[in-house]
C-alpha cells in the first residue's frame, strides 16, 4: 500500500473531504462565478453580453479607479506597519508578570471585538466638527487655535481612517505575536540571561528572528484586511470628502448596487489579485517549509 495503508488514507479522507468540499462551495465557486461575470457586459434592464477582458481593459482609463488603488494601498502602506509595531510593543507588554495579566490579555481584544461600523460611529463622534473629543483636546491644550475639520480634508479624513483602524485592530496582532512570544523556550532567555544580554539584545537577537513566522502572518492578516476595508469608510467618511477616502471596495460596491455588475466584478477580481499576489510574498518570505523541516 506504500508508505500509508489503506486504512489510514479512508481515515485522513473522512477529514480532508470536508474541507474541500468547504473550500470548493464558499471559495473557489464564487471566485470562478466572479471571474465569469467580470466578463461581460452585465448591467440591469440591459441584455448580458460577453466582452471578454474589455472590463479590465476599461479600468487603467478609469480615473476614479486609479485613485481608489492609491489610496487603498496607501492605506494598507501606512496602517499596518504601525499595527505590527504596536502590536509587538503591546505583545512584549503582555508577556510580563504584570498584576492582573489575565484580564489584561482579556481587555486588550475589546477594540477588535467591537464591531466595524459600531467603532467607526464612535469615531466619526470623536472627530465631530463642533462636538468632538478630538477639537476639544486640540483647543483645551492648545495644539489649535481654532477647530479642526477632520474629515473635511483629504489629509484630515485619512489620518481618521488610520488612527480609527489603528485602534480597532492592533489588539489583534499584539494577540497574535503574544502566542509566538509565549511559544519560546523559557530556557533560552533565561541562558541569554546568564549571558549577560541585555533586553534589546535578547529581543532582537532572539524573540525577534523566532518571531518572524507569526509577525508575517499577522502581516498578512492585517494586509488583506486593510486592502478589502469597507465598513470603516463606509461609516466614517462615505468614501468623502470628495471621494478622497474611496477605497476600491467601496468603490466596486457601488457599481454593484447601480447594477453594473460585470464591471464591479473586475474591480472586484482586481482587489482579489493584488491580495493574492502580497499573500504569496508574505509566505514566501516567511520561509514556513525552513521552520517545519
Amino acid at each position: 500500500m506504500g508508505k500509508y495503508s489503506g486504512h489510514e488514507l479512508k481515515e485522513s479522507a473522512i477529514f480532508f473531504i470536508p474541507l474541500v468540499l468547504f473550500l470548493g462551495l464558499f471559495v473557489l465557486l464564487p471566485i470562478i462565478g466572479t471571474i465569469i461575470s467580470s466578463l461581460y457586459q452585465d448591467i440591469s434592464f440591459l441584455d448580458k453580453k460577453f466582452i471578454f477582458i474589455d472590463n479590465y481593459r476599461h479600468l487603467p482609463g478609469d480615473g476614479e479607479f486609479r485613485h481608489s488603488f492609491r489610496f487603498t494601498i496607501l492605506f494598507v502602506a501606512v496602517s499596518v506597519p504601525i499595527e505590527i509595531v504596536l502590536g509587538v510593543i503591546f505583545a512584549l507588554i503582555l508577556n510580563h508578570r504584570l498584576p492582573l495579566r489575565g484580564f489584561l490579555r482579556a481587555a486588550v481584544l475589546i477594540p477588535w471585538a467591537i464591531p466595524a461600523a459600531i467603532s467607526a460611529r464612535t469615531w466619526e463622534l470623536i472627530y465631530n466638527f463642533h462636538y468632538g473629543l478630538a477639537n476639544y483636546i486640540f483647543l483645551k491644550t492648545g495644539l489649535s487655535e481654532e477647530a479642526i475639520n477632520w474629515l473635511g480634508t483629504g489629509v484630515g479624513a485619512f489620518i481618521a481612517l488610520v488612527m480609527a483602524d489603528v485602534w480597532k485592530t492592533t489588539p489583534l496582532v499584539a494577540i497574535i505575536v503574544l502566542a509566538g512570544l509565549q511559544a519560546i523556550p523559557d530556557d533560552l532567555m533565561e541562558q541569554a540571561q546568564i549571558d549577560r544580554a541585555n533586553f534589546w539584545q535578547r529581543f532582537f537577537r532572539i524573540a525577534l528572528p523566532l518571531l518572524r513566522p507569526v509577525i508575517i502572518v499577522a502581516l498578512l492578516f492585517r494586509t488583506i484586511d486593510g486592502l478589502r476595508i469597507f465598513d470603516l469608510i463606509y461609516v466614517l467618511t462615505g468614501g468623502g470628502p470628495g471621494g478622497a477616502t474611496t477605497s476600491l471596495s467601496l468603490y466596486g460596491y457601488r457599481y454593484f448596487i447601480s447594477g453594473d455588475f460585470g464591471y464591479g466584478a473586475a474591480i472586484s477580481m482586481t482587489l482579489f489579485f493584488t491580495a493574492l499576489i502580497l499573500s504569496i510574498v508574505y509566505i514566501k518570505a516567511a520561509r514556513f517549509g525552513e521552520i517545519i523541516r
